[in-house]
């Protein structure tokens, strides 16, 4: 299934202190650690090169960015965690910022976590995958940065990440590159049938 993208624009962009936007339209947010491709992964959704800003400097992201695609629903980029050069303050502002807008949402269908799928789960991909699931939702699982692996690799990969985020047998889990863009049609489709 290929999606048409024919209109994609960053609409909203929210800090601690702005007014969560209340849309009609679904959404679906994207959660992952500072370095794991979240930027490129939007923009591979989009099919377009830098809407969504990638950094070399991870922790770049401390803001919730509505990105309103086709005029029918949007991706929601949420700030990045696990990077240790941000205080502790500040990830404690990101965290709450993140908490109100999943619990405040209406119109949040999915929200996609993303992590390398050359490494086992860390102790942060653990823990916002739980509280993903405290707050009420089942995270679909993005296994990013699919290229740097073989292909001998992907089936134990995949199994490790699995059993790190102590998913259970039903929950998605699709591998994905930015750079072959191998895996968006598959998150299409899932976007498709939630909207």
């Amino acid at each position: 299934m290929t999606m048409i993208i024919k209109k994609a624009e960053l609409e909203t962009v929210c800090g601690v202190t702005s007014r969560l936007p209340v849309h009609a339209q679904p959404e679906f947010a994207f959660a992952g650690k500072s370095n794991v491709g979240k930027s490129s992964l939007i923009n591979a959704l989009m099919n377009r090169k830098s809407l969504a800003r990638t950094s070399s400097q991870p922790g770049k992201t401390q803001t919730i960015n509505f990105y309103h695609v086709n005029d029918e629903f949007y991706y929601v980029d949420l700030p990045g965690y696990g990077y240790t050069r941000i205080a502790a303050a500040v990830k404690e502002t990101w965290g709450k910022m993140i908490e109100e807008y999943l619990h405040t949402s209406e119109s949040l269908r999915c929200v996609f976590l993303l992590v390398d799928i050359r490494h086992e789960p860390s102790a942060n991909d653990r823990t916002m995958f739980d509280w993903i699931v405290y707050n009420g939702f089942r995270p679909a699982v993005i296994a990013t940065k699919l290229d740097k692996i073989n292909r001998s690799q992907l089936s134990g990969q995949l199994q490790t990440i699995r059993r790190g985020l102590g998913m259970e047998p039903g929950d998605v889990l699709i591998p994905f590159s930015a750079m072959t863009k191998q895996g968006r049609e598959e998150i299409w489709e899932y976007v498709s049938q939630l909207k």
